[in-house]
């Protein structure tokens, strides 16, 4: 299939560096032609034109120009054409207008053939004349001067000149290509030399060495000048397999694009290039939705699709910047040059755009989603294999918060070598017994009472102090940990509701869990025997989950044990999740807390003042009990109040507690509670 990479046939905008460099080569070369025809004999080349070498030349070098010789799978600098021989041995023998007329031709040809755009046919005509040019003034130095008139022949002392005016042909010739190549890439020339020229000179070598012996077989026997075809063919076809070879290495056979390999190769080669202050993005994408199709209508649907996307990728960034597909549906883009991370988040979106616009195939639309990950150099890797693992990072990170881009975090990143070192100390900590669970009271609005005490964990690091729960728990919900972690917190709030509820403070205690919890089936058990052993009702404990778990199916087990045990639910953080109300209705909850960040903006923000109303009438709609979190002024809860808003909690109340500070706090506004109340009817300020 065609290289979806290439991208040469892209007009480059008026004004750029690309689009001055072309020009003035068009018009150079357009001068140096017009000059060449000038001087060019109509009669002398009317009675070439007579003759049937003539003719035979024009056809071998329109036929040489219509495939080059690829010896790199590279496109961007193109092959080598083979009818570099049969005009460099016009060149030799009738002369620089000759050549140069049957130059212009063949490269037209090629272009309608190809279906070539303009500007790169018209630079292509300039940059052969002016390598043409350059090989004739050489041979003028050396008093070479053929015309269709008096043709000239190679003789053995000529092999100097003939080998200079190849080199100024092919010098010539491969500098302005690699420049114009540069500039449309944003690469350095050097670069593109480095990795063009070793290759291209080997070839052009044998075109141009080539090229005296045509002379002397025109001269002495013209018939025979078609069997050059023969070694020629031989060369392209050895060429092909070879390039064939380094392609399918390179390369990923569905698409076309660069794989793994050479995106490896590509990126070790512009961190070499990079030079202080200098940024390089590097681009991580996951496309939702390909298994569906593929389930749905088959391999062969998605594997357009996949050649669809690549291809929409491709023209979604510069030229220069390389898109590649790693397998699957994961695809990665390397920008070898990059402003800043804000710069990085607007490619990255554009990117996710191409992922996300709807596809029409086999009759039907479908709306596809992504995830796209963010690493830079310097900032977040120094070489290729930590890019590649960090944007990952970054990437599971968008899948996760269902945020589409994220830029890597090194704070959520489980494996950098800080989380690791944080995960095996937390294991100690839990294997010692250093975590503990502060509690902070729930607030009946209206009346002031005292309602529940939510556990809230908290690790005192030896060394590095209080570690917040957003740096510790993520590790654990990502590891093993989790369980015990989970069975630890409940153990220990069992404890203390044990100590209070035997001392007359009955106060329900909230425990937080995670929707991985509500999948393990032992956790019913687990509060059934605590609950047991700590003789304690169900009601003395309460399970706070997220709005994730209602979009776990396989937890509905897990909360139905539960139900039937007596434990009730609250529903944590509600407004910031995908909650279905028909599951909310089913889910056997008894209270919804409304998520701090609405509440924190209830006197600043009219919109969360909604949000906040809305969410309180609908609570209160399904029978349930709303809870405000986060409430840290009198006129926050005032117009929670007012709202209709049940039970309050922040530091407008009280901060989170050790058990030795909140047994105190509790029993100067608890009342003992009589003999089977429940709990929080009796409750008094």
């Amino acid at each position: 299939m065609t290289d979806p990479t290439d991208t040469r046939d892209t007009g480059p905008r008026m004004g750029t560096p690309l689009w001055a460099f072309l020009a003035g080569i068009t018009v150079i070369g357009a001068a140096a032609l017009l000059a060449a025809l000038l001087r060019l004999d109509p009669a002398g080349l009317a009675e070439l034109a007579q003759t049937p070498l003539f003719w035979v030349l024009c056809v071998l070098v329109v036929l040489g120009e219509l495939r080059p010789v690829m010896v790199t799978s590279a496109t961007s600098v193109g092959g080598t054409y083979p009818s570099t021989m049969f005009t460099f041995a016009v060149l030799l023998h009738f002369g620089m207008p000759v050549a140069v007329l049957m130059q212009v031709v063949a490269i037209a040809i090629n272009g309608v053939v190809t279906r070539k755009a303009w500007h790169r046919v018209m630079f292509n005509v300039g940059q052969s004349t002016l390598a043409l040019t350059a090989a004739a003034i050489v041979m003028r130095i050396f008093g070479i001067i053929p015309t269709p008139e008096t043709p000239w022949v190679p003789r053995g002392p000529d092999l100097v000149a003939i080998a200079l005016a190849g080199c100024a042909y092919f010098v010539v010739r491969a500098t302005l290509v690699c420049g114009a190549v540069a500039l449309h890439e944003r690469r350095s020339v050097l670069r593109v030399l480095r990795s063009t020229a070793g290759p291209q000179g080997l070839v052009y070598a044998a075109l141009l060495g080539l090229a005296p012996l045509v002379v002397v077989v025109m001269t002495h026997s013209p018939g025979l000048v078609p069997l050059f075809v023969a070694p020629l063919a031989a060369v392209y076809f050895t060429a092909t397999l070879s390039m064939r070879r380094d392609h399918q290495a390179m390369h990923d056979e569905l698409t076309g694009l660069p794989n793994r390999k050479m995106l490896a190769v590509t990126t070790e080669e512009a961190l070499a290039e990079a030079r202080d202050g200098d940024k390089i993005g590097f681009f991580l994408l996951d496309l939702h939705g390909l298994k569906q199709v593929n389930d749905t209508l088959g391999h062969p649907v998605g594997d357009r699709l996949l050649q669809l996307m690549a291809h929409r990728l491709t023209h979604s960034v510069r030229p220069g910047d390389v898109v590649t597909r790693l397998g699957g549906d994961e695809f990665a883009v390397l920008l070898p040059k990059i402003r800043d991370a804000q710069a990085a988040r607007e490619v990255a979106a554009r990117l996710r755009v191409a992922l996300t616009e709807s596809v029409r195939l086999e009759g039907m639309s479908f709306d596809l989603d992504g995830s796209v990950g963010i690493a830079l150099y310097p900032d977040h890797a120094p070489d290729f294999e930590l890019l590649l693992q960090r944007a990952d990072v970054a990437m599971y990170l968008a899948k996760e918060l269902r945020t589409g881009i994220e830029l890597y975090q090194a704070d959520k990143d489980r494996n950098s070598p800080e989380r690791l070192g944080l995960f095996g100390e937390l294991r100690r900590a839990l294997d010692n017994r250093e975590l503990r669970l502060h509690y902070q009271p729930k607030i009946e609005l209206d009346s002031g009472r005292v309602c529940g005490m939510e556990a809230l964990l908290r690790w005192r690091h030896p060394v590095r102090g209080m570690i917040p729960p957003a740096e510790f728990i993520p590790l654990a919900e990502q590891s093993y940990l989790m369980r015990q972690l989970t069975e630890y917190v409940i153990e220990s709030a069992l404890e203390q509701a044990a100590r209070w509820w035997h001392t007359g403070l009955e106060v329900q205690v909230s425990v937080n869990v995670s929707a991985r919890d509500l999948l393990d089936s032992a956790l019913p058990d687990q509060l059934e025997s605590g609950l047991a052993r700590y003789r304690l009702p169900a009601e003395a404990i309460q399970l706070e989950v997220t709005e994730r778990v209602l979009a776990a199916d396989q937890a509905h087990d897990t909360i139905k044990a539960l139900a039937v045990l007596g434990v009730p639910l609250a529903l944590d953080d509600f407004g910031t999740g995908y909650s279905s109300l028909i599951r909310l209705q089913r889910l056997a909850v008894s209270e919804v807390k409304i998520d701090s960040s609405f509440v924190r903006r209830l006197a600043d923000s009219p919109d969360d003042e909604r949000i906040v109303r809305s969410i309180v009438d609908l609570v209160r709609s399904l029978g349930l009990r709303s809870v405000a979190e986060g409430v840290e002024s009198d006129e926050a809860a005032h117009r929670l109040t007012e709202m209709g808003c049940d039970l309050g909690q922040g530091w407008l109340f009280a901060e989170p507690m050790a058990p030795a500070d909140a047994t105190p706090w509790l029993r100067e506004r608890l009342e003992p509670a009589p003999q089977g109340a429940a709990p929080g009817l009796t409750r008094t300020v």
